[in-house]
């Protein structure tokens, strides 16, 4: 896919890599993927805060409420794929302005309508446009800037604003959730507009792919087979994991997997070159995001019960106490490529997922009376860092080495893993801490908390999983570094 310079640009595929200057109009490029990016991560979390007002307001079950938060999964990680090999295919700068253009008017409706069921059908479209700008500005990124440090700095300022989304949900949604829930929906239009029409302005004009065809029987199998597949995650619980139609519909999406994989092997433009699976930096990166990403919002759901059911704090309380998640995963922003380029992604990766894991054993030691200082703070400040450090260096270390006409498909793939593994844990995790709506109403605070204890251990053991499989690469060097060291020395 061919990508129109712009005249002012020191960075582009084909300039020199170590030309550092940025023009103003590449800023404002970064800029506005970024904030875009923001707005994904942020609508993610901040709804979860604002529920049991949602609940009051339009009297939902909590059945009913768990869909305005599986609503916007269920598109965002049904739809990820597709959405980047759309980009690739149709133009990058169409694609993402229009799924943008999607996001406010799907904002704006989701603050104004009175029904559960339209709530939940703003959720999913809204879902679904972050399905195509999240792959979308990741791939406009990787092909405006050159592989290398110019690349690791842009990619690293752009991943940094999607996880302080993510972290900064929580704080924005108890501070709209003050004012009125409807403000967690209407808050993104106004910045999504601005994005709009920076981005109509600043996003260089692409031509669609000259070659290539629309895997139409791959999109379709590959699509149904995310949707049902997140579907079945996030509603089993309510009807048991050994249930009949669970165990259906976890077989079918699985036939479906199937039949994509055939189809992909037979047609001649496939919608995912199954070779590009034979990267080991790319399924490591996948593997990763799942368990940064899949414990993090696990953990958010239960910390958000444990603050406001156990601890009885009003919705601003909590998000000023994880305050210094937010603060420390936007701060970091300025020397996150700098960092990865002098220490690689690897180390960084190692270096997140064990701040993530340390986080979580450190939260298992909270009571019913904690001290803030000592029993919350410590995990805010490591999930700030295991974030800052894992987040954007998982993105960098999917996207490299990869040719551009494919930054779309590897962009989205490791976005579909992040979303597809944050339902599956956020499921498990549901199903362990769930219980009887008429016992809770009557529960303990003790009671409570033991009930989400074993969800705390089993996001912990979520974390430890991906941390022991982003350090086996590093040991295996350590190991083959020693043993020509030793080889060597025999030598000599």
């Amino acid at each position: 896919m061919t990508t129109t310079a712009l005249p002012d640009s020191r960075t582009l595929p084909g300039a020199p890599a170590d030309q550092h200057r940025w023009s103003a109009r590449l800023w404002g490029i970064l800029a506005v993927l970024s904030l875009v990016l923001f707005l994904d991560g942020l609508d993610v979390s901040m709804v979860g805060v604002a529920l049991p007002s949602i609940g009051s307001a339009l009297s939902l079950s909590t059945s009913s409420l768990q869909w305005i938060v599986s609503g916007y999964v269920l598109g965002y990680g049904g739809l990820l794929l597709l959405g980047g090999r759309t980009a690739d295919l149709l133009g990058r700068r169409r694609v993402f302005l229009i799924a943008l253009a999607v996001f406010a008017v799907a904002s704006l409706l989701g603050g104004m309508v009175d029904s559960g069921p339209l709530l939940i059908a703003t959720r999913f479209i809204k879902g679904v446009s972050a399905a195509f700008t999240a792959p979308t500005g990741l791939s406009i990124i990787t092909t405006t800037f050159a592989e290398g440090k110019a690349r690791n700095k842009a990619l690293s300022i752009y991943t940094v604003f999607g996880a302080s989304g993510y972290s900064s949900g929580l704080i924005f949604g108890g501070l709209m959730t003050g004012i009125g829930w409807r403000w967690t929906f209407l808050m993104p239009v106004p910045i999504a507009i601005i994005a709009l029409v920076a981005g109509l302005s600043l996003i260089p004009r692409d031509r669609a792919a000259s070659e290539g065809g629309h895997d139409i029987l791959g999109a379709l199998t590959s699509t149904a087979a995310m949707l049902l597949l997140v579907y079945d995650l996030v509603s089993a619980p309510n009807r048991g994991w050994t249930a009949p139609v669970t165990l259906a519909l976890f077989g079918a999406a699985v036939l479906l997997l199937g039949a994509f994989v055939l189809v992909e092997r037979r047609v001649r433009h496939p919608l995912v070159r199954l070779g590009i699976l034979r990267k080991g930096t790319l399924v490591r990166a996948n593997l990763a995001i799942v368990a940064l990403f899949g414990s993090y919002t696990a953990f958010q759901f239960i910390v958000t019960l444990y603050l406001q059911s156990v601890l009885g704090w009003k919705p601003i309380t909590m998000a000023l106490a994880l305050l210094p998640t937010g603060l420390l995963v936007a701060l970091s922003a300025p020397f996150a490529g700098t960092m990865i380029d002098r220490f690689g992604t690897a180390r960084f990766i190692v270096g997140g997922m064990a701040a993530m894991t340390i986080g979580y054993l450190l939260f298992l030691r909270v009571d019913t009376h904690p001290v803030y200082v000592l029993a919350i703070l410590p995990t805010a400040l490591l999930l700030g860092v295991g974030f800052a450090l894992g987040f954007p260096s998982i993105n960098v270390q999917a996207t490299a080495g990869v040719e551009d006409d494919e930054q779309g498909l590897a962009a989205g793939l490791v976005q579909t893993a992040g979303q597809v593994g944050a339902a599956l844990v956020l499921a498990v995790t549901t199903a362990i801490i769930s219980s009887d709506d008429a016992r809770s109403a009557v529960r303990s605070p003790a009671t409570m908390l033991a009930d989400y204890r074993p969800g705390l251990v089993f996001v912990t053991a979520v974390a430890l999983g991906g941390l022991a499989i982003t350090l086996v690469p590093l040991l295996r060097r350590r190991t083959a570094r020693q043993e020509v060291l030793e080889a060597v020395e025999a030598l000599d």
